[in-house]
């Protein structure tokens, strides 16, 4: 019987996503709905229902949105294409995108701007990515794994240069950049890490809690990439893990299973699907104690810009 049940901390929403999330909130304190979000604001499918069901419409595409209606970009950034189509159908742009996802954008513009090539270290299809490397489409090519930064072919150039999605693993980043620095030596690294602080915090408490416990429950949508990382990372330090969304997912065999249970969450996951889970396991097992690992604290805050905030203080 689990005898233990220990928290992750920091764990949870990162300065990005609340930015986002609060981004949105605005928006429909201020134009009302229908309040169009190009993609999943965050990757989290209860933070999408609760705008859903205030009036929010999340698109994939910027062609099903209604001329002159209002847009906003999701957390995860889009590219210049992206933003030139919503400029040419007349949309009100409100941009949610993290303040970290834009530093490696404005990364990406510069290295280009130099005539640098670049490899970008993301996950393919990633919505991220693919805003991150529509900066530069025809200077940046995708690496996913240390085997294929073993066989990378580039093709003729003067300059290169090292991109990096904000939510990968720290240790898998590591391993493909210690290969293509032996490659490539010439190869140039921005001024700051690109994986973001949340991600390296969130990822070093779940190491130390994979140490601490006998099995890992990670909060989290599966479509979030920082929540499949920490899974992981999870088992890579030794400690069996699930990643889950609701306590209808858990098994109660779990319980009699292990004596500690780790619980962790994602950066887009809301603190209430946490304590839904907790609240699980302690009903399963009413005499496990609780307690909090704790690696780093966090103050990092991101507001919205001061003219939404105005808007929306106007509006009552």
């Amino acid at each position: 019987m689990t005898e233990r049940i220990v928290l992750a901390a920091p764990r949870g929403f990162c300065a990005g996503v609340a930015f986002a999330i609060e981004v949105v909130d605005l928006a429909l304190k201020i134009h009302g709905a229908p309040v169009y979000v190009r993609h999943a604001i965050v990757h989290n499918e209860w933070v999408v229902r609760s705008f859903e069901e205030r009036g929010a419409v999340f698109v994939e595409d910027i062609a099903e949105i209604p001329e002159g209606a209002v847009v906003v970009f999701s957390a995860h950034g889009v590219s210049p294409a992206v933003r030139n189509e919503a400029k040419s159908r007349g949309l009100t742009i409100i941009d949610a995108t993290c303040p970290l996802v834009t530093k490696v954008h404005n990364s990406a513009r510069r290295f280009a701007e130099k005539g640098f090539l670049m490899i970008y270290i993301g996950h393919r299809g990633h919505v991220e990515a693919e805003g991150t490397m529509g900066e530069a489409p025809d200077r940046m090519i995708l690496v996913e794994t240390p085997e294929e930064a073993e066989e990378l072919k580039l093709p003729p150039h003067d300059k290169l240069a090292l991109v990096t999605q904000t939510t990968l693993s720290v240790d898998e980043v590591a391993a493909i950049v210690t290969v293509l620095e032996r490659r490539f030596p010439h190869l140039e690294r921005p001024a700051k890490e690109d994986i973001c602080y949340a991600t390296t915090n969130r990822q070093g408490a779940v190491k130390e809690l994979a140490k601490a416990c006998d099995f890992v429950i990670v909060v989290g949508s599966e479509q979030s990439s920082n929540s499949n990382r920490l899974r992981e990372v999870s088992e890579v330090y030794g400690a069996p893990s699930v990643l889950l969304m609701h306590p209808s997912q858990m098994k109660e065999e779990w319980v009699h299973q292990y004596k500690t249970i780790g619980i962790t969450s994602g950066a887009s996951t809301p603190e209430q699907l946490v304590e839904d889970v907790f609240g699980q396991l302690k009903e399963w097992s009413p005499s496990a104690t609780f307690e909090v690992l704790e690696t780093v604290k966090e103050d990092v805050e991101f507001r919205p810009p001061r003219d939404l905030i105005q808007l929306a203080l106007a509006k009552g």
